[in-house]
């Protein structure tokens, strides 16, 4: 997907844009290199990492139904190619470890009917997939803990990662440092920039005891994400720790504000 002739005035809004190009081509041509330097010590870890489920959240990328505030600044179908390479690069990234048995991966969608949910996630080369259904993001999320409980239990996963789809910085270390966390921690989130996360990791402790404490009270969407489910876990013995900031693209700063 290529966004230099997208028709932006703005130089500034054009060259980041073409930077988010860059780093996804990037990523693309060094897939086989880190795979080469990898594959032998991912191999191994397999020994050593629990293996979780991924729950990736997904939006269809419709004209209009995504980035809606990315959209204001650069238009409803070029903020829809966005959500649609970002997607995919979430996609591949989790293959990666799929591939290497370290992880299981579900796509829960919204915006789609079950069909043509079914019919993307085929597209997209995802075997296991769920719709999101109503209700705030918390909901959502505990809903797909629910689903996928007796296929944890039939394939003995003990934990689970919830990531979205906003990440074009995302890679292979993330996800492999959340296993490893994983092994000595209950909790693990990925704090984001808007005062939220981009990932939040949950233990077979939680899953089991605390099911409702990363999904209750908080005010989702805000700034005080983050905070209000470190709060949940203020009154219990959970160890919890965090993984490196990163930015979330929902706006035009957000492209910008990338290093």
């Amino acid at each position: 997907m290529e966004f230099n002739n997208w028709p932006l005035s703005n130089h500034k809004i054009t060259t980041n844009l073409k930077l988010f190009n860059k780093a996804s081509t990037i990523f693309k041509k060094d897939k086989f290199y880190i795979f080469i330097n990898r594959h032998i010590i991912i191999l191994n870890l397999t020994k050593f990492l629990d293996k979780a489920l991924l729950v990736i959240m997904a939006k269809w990328h419709g004209f209009g139904r995504c980035k809606t505030r990315l959209s204001k600044d650069i238009g409803k179908s070029n903020s829809a190619k966005v959500q649609s390479v970002m997607t995919k690069h979430t996609i591949a990234v989790a293959k990666f470890l799929q591939e290497n048995k370290l992880i299981d991966i579900s796509i829960a969608i919204s915006g789609l009917g079950a069909e043509n949910c079914r019919r993307w996630s085929r597209e997209l080369g995802i075997k296991k997939f769920n719709l999101q259904g109503k209700g705030c993001l918390g909901e959502k999320m505990k809903r797909q803990i629910n689903i996928n409980k007796k296929f944890c239990t039939r394939n003995k996963i003990k934990n689970i990662i919830f990531i979205g789809t906003d990440l074009p910085d995302l890679s292979h270390q993330d996800l492999m440092n959340t296993l490893k966390q994983l092994q000595q921690n209950d909790l693990i989130l990925g704090p984001s920039n808007d005062g939220g996360y981009w990932l939040i990791g949950l233990s077979k402790k939680i899953i089991s005891s605390h099911i409702y404490l990363p999904f209750i009270n908080i005010k989702w969407g805000t700034e005080n994400v983050l905070q209000n489910t470190i709060d949940n876990f203020a009154s219990t013995k959970v160890k919890y720790k965090f993984l490196d900031k990163k930015i979330d693209i929902d706006t035009i700063k957000d492209i910008e504000n990338r290093k």
